[in-house]
């Protein structure tokens, strides 16, 4: 019977494995979005123009932003941002990440609402905490989880989705903060190392052989 036992553990344990390994994942160019001023699509050379590092090669040679040097506060009048569509296979809760680089602490952050699931409100014009995304800084491309920056706290987002396709809107806030890709994930585990991000086909990096996902990751 113990024999019997230690199969069924380990063909239950396989069955996790690949259970786990089946999460949705799908990751979309930020500037294949509608874009809206303030916020356009840049190169890195448009980052060294404002006085700021060069965040790298990002993943299709382009990202998007608002243009400009950091400075406090919200100077983009409640403007511009970029709408991208996901489809959702099947109902559930998701987590929405994004690739994204930030020089400082005034360049840092985002609005973020996905129609129809949220209030139907537009953040920039109420400042809804609930909505406003605080962007891990660093100069180079990093993943960072869209979260509510000071709700009563700062967490990690999660919503309630239908399957379908999605309208997700990230708004500017703040100049000077850049988005690469948005990635939309049923895995909720809020350390990027447990989410197995699928690349799409044929991710290079601007003058190098192609970049592996796990190397973008980090």
């Amino acid at each position: 019977m113990r024999g019997r036992y230690a199969v069924f553990g380990l063909t239950l344990a396989a069955g996790l494995v690949a259970m786990a390994a089946h999460a949705f994942e799908v990751a979309v160019e930020a500037e294949n979005g509608v874009v809206t001023e303030p916020m356009v699509v840049a190169v890195p050379a448009d980052a060294a123009a404002q006085g700021g590092p060069e965040p790298g090669a990002p993943s299709g040679g382009a990202f998007v932003w608002a243009p400009g040097a950091p400075v406090t506060g919200d100077p983009t009048d409640h403007q511009g941002g970029v709408a991208l569509t996901v489809d959702i296979p099947s109902g559930g809760t998701y987590a929405v990440w994004g690739l994204v680089a930030a020089w400082d602490g005034n360049s840092d952050s985002f609005w973020v609402k996905i129609d129809g699931a949220d209030p139907d409100e537009q953040p920039q014009e109420t400042q809804n905490t609930h909505f406003r995304w605080g962007v891990e800084q660093g100069n180079d491309w990093h993943w960072d989880r869209v979260n509510q920056w000071l709700d009563g706290g700062t967490f990690e987002r999660e919503w309630e989705l239908s399957g379908g396709p999605i309208t997700l809107n990230i708004f500017t806030r703040e100049t000077a903060c850049m988005l690469d890709y948005v990635l939309v994930t049923d895995n909720l585990s809020e350390n990027p190392d447990d989410i197995n991000f699928v690349p799409p086909a044929d991710v290079e990096a601007a003058g190098k052989l192609t970049t592996t996902w796990a190397q973008l990751r980090r």
